[in-house]
């Protein structure tokens, strides 16, 4: 059983934006020959439901979860029957495993330290898992990105989202001679209130918010700005 650990920041980046923002830096991890009792005690000192497997310097070969595990429960008693055996073989093959090499999931679905947390959404969410390790370009473990690791996104303060929604999108689609275009946010909620000139911009800058880390919803109250003429001198 092998740990990494880094000193691990309480709160979210004024703006996460990619993985290493929000990931985990204490992680358990366990070898190839684990025994299977190990595993399930590591799991609960640890409070966590999956633990990357290893080898060598640490290259993530694997990962075992609690979903890994319970089939040994499941089966322990029972003979099932010629269809089960054949709808249910890899979870029986994991009934009789001894070691991680034997129960754990693998190849492991990893995810760099660098990539958007969008992309590890999207890699939970094809490959049904609740958390996935984060590694180097060799495949070393760098730490594990949970589901509610990115959540915490949600957590940002209103005044920093608008603050970014300002500096990043307002100031650069609309410049004079727009009128002023106003962001307020509540609960992630933002909202942009003002009259422009080219409404066209309007679904351009819901999409750009709408991708502001920690935005739950836009509003646009943005309105043609087709009477803010040029004044003659």
């Amino acid at each position: 059983m092998t740990a990494t650990r880094r000193s691990e920041e309480e709160t979210v980046h004024s703006s996460p934006h990619i993985v290493s923002d929000v990931m985990t830096h204490t992680v358990v991890s366990v070898g190839r020959e684990a025994p299977f009792k190990t595993i399930v005690q590591l799991m609960g000192q640890w409070k966590v439901g999956a633990l990357p497997v290893l080898e060598g310097e640490g290259r993530v070969v694997g990962v075992v979860s609690e979903a890994d595990l319970l089939p040994k429960e499941e089966f322990r008693d029972s003979d099932p029957d010629r269809f089960t055996q054949l709808r249910r073989l890899p979870d029986l093959a994991k009934a009789g495993g001894l070691t991680a090499g034997d129960v754990m999931t693998a190849p492991a679905v990893t995810v760099h330290a660098d990539a958007p947390l969008a992309e590890a959404a999207r890699l939970m969410a094809l490959h049904r898992v609740k958390r996935l390790p984060v590694v180097d370009d060799k495949g070393l473990l760098e730490g594990l990105v949970s589901r509610g690791d990115l959540l915490k996104v949600f957590l940002r303060p209103d005044d920093d989202i608008a603050e970014e929604v300002r500096r990043e999108i307002v100031s650069y689609l609309f410049r004079a001679p727009s009128g002023p275009v106003h962001v307020e946010v509540h609960d992630g909620v933002v909202t942009l209130t003002g009259r422009i000139r080219d409404t066209s911009l309007v679904p351009v800058a819901a999409r750009l918010v709408r991708a502001v880390e920690g935005v739950v919803d836009v509003e646009c109250n943005l309105t043609s700005g087709a009477a803010l003429t040029d004044r003659p001198a």
